[in-house]
């Protein structure tokens, strides 16, 4: 068995303890279904052929329109539309190297727990950093039928001069905003959308409307505190400072573009691929007096229903951020025919995926 800075160091055991640390951003995300399995996607990629990237089908719904039944006219048939939709294994590693590992970062408290508990708040930052840059990079499609959805599905109110009947900006958040967003986006479907992701300043300007509910967490000692997750017109909210901000001039004045999405119950097919050796421990006992180091891997499918990715401008066998980013690297979920024209795309609506841009 490896040693870890003269402890006994069993990857799998490390890796199960890892899986137990409470990983509150993705476990909302899982509540709130925005990210679901998929066991098409499991199964391609955990077979011998397709590792990397694949495509799966997606089926269309009926669609025509019914001839008159009146006894002389001939009834018509249509068929159903196949529609193909790229996914790809996102794969991240990272090491960490330390002297006197366990001394310098837990203090003397138990190794097990703080190493695998700062581990796990790390890679929960690097999901979320990955599942931004996926959003975004589908809002940066391009083409007449990716356009519909990214106008469709995006509600700007930078530009609202006016106020309200309260006296409050309407180019900041109110208590419509996320009503309008949602229905403008999805119409009658508004009701999938289940959690938002927030900066917070958008968070602070409806906490000032009371419009926000900070939720709370009792730990194992009986003490209850509140976290960075609270609900807003009965939607779970992650309020993070990496959301997208720009900085924008007007006239010499200075303001700031907030972006915040919402998420609906499918909007993510989520799998979690693995690596053939998750963690794994390295002892140089010679450089700077002893040194080890962990290693970490993983690999994992973050696929928004609907929307294909076509790896069109990828080096490598697993995307970057900045790739994901890249609008020309996705689009509506269609037929592929080689006539455009004659292309059918999955209906926008669809797809509970949906952001706001405001100035506050």
């Amino acid at each position: 068995m490896a040693k870890f800075d003269s402890k006994s160091f069993n990857p799998q055991a490390f890796g199960t303890y890892v899986g137990r640390i409470p990983n509150l951003k993705r476990n909302e995300l899982l509540k709130s279904r925005a990210l679901k399995s998929n066991s098409e996607i499991s199964s391609l990629f955990n077979s011998q052929t397709t590792t990397a990237y694949g495509r799966i089908p997606m089926y269309g719904n009926l669609d025509g329109t019914p001839v008159n039944y009146d006894g002389v006219t001939d009834i018509t048939a249509t068929s159903t539309t196949t529609y193909e939709r790229g996914v790809v294994v996102i794969g991240r590693a990272k090491a960490w190297m330390e002297k006197d590992f366990s001394e310098d970062i837990t203090g003397g408290v138990d190794f097990m727990d703080n190493v695998a508990k700062q581990v796990s708040e790390y890679w929960e930052e690097i999901d979320q950093d990955i599942l931004l840059s996926i959003i975004k990079g589908v809002f940066s499609m391009s083409g007449a039928k990716n356009l519909e959805f990214v106008n469709k599905h995006t509600l700007d109110i930078t530009a609202e001069t006016a106020v309200d009947a309260q006296g409050n900006p309407k180019n900041q958040v109110g208590p419509a905003t996320l009503n309008t967003a949602m229905q403008q986006a999805c119409g009658q479907n508004k009701g999938k959308f289940s959690i938002v992701i927030m900066h917070s300043q958008v968070a602070t300007n409806l906490e000032n409307l009371k419009l926000l509910k900070y939720m709370q967490y009792t730990d194992a000692d009986g003490i209850t505190r509140e976290l960075s997750l609270a609900s807003w017109n009965g939607r779970a909210v992650i309020i993070d400072d990496s959301m997208p901000v720009e900085e924008v001039e007007n006239e010499g004045v200075t303001s700031y573009k907030y972006t915040t999405y919402a998420l609906g119950e499918g909007a993510f097919d989520y799998e979690n691929i693995g690596a053939k050796v998750p963690f794994e421990m390295s002892r140089d006992p010679k450089s700077n007096g002893g040194e080890d180091t962990l290693y970490s891997r993983n690999r994992k499918v973050m696929a928004p229903y609907g929307i294909s990715y076509e790896k069109k401008a990828q080096a490598t066998l697993s995307p970057t951020n900045t790739e994901l980013e890249n609008g020309a690297n996705w689009t509506l979920v269609n037929n592929d025919d080689s006539v455009a024209a004659n292309r059918k795309y999955i209906d926008h609506k669809a797809i509970p995926i949906a952001r706001v841009v405001s100035l506050g």
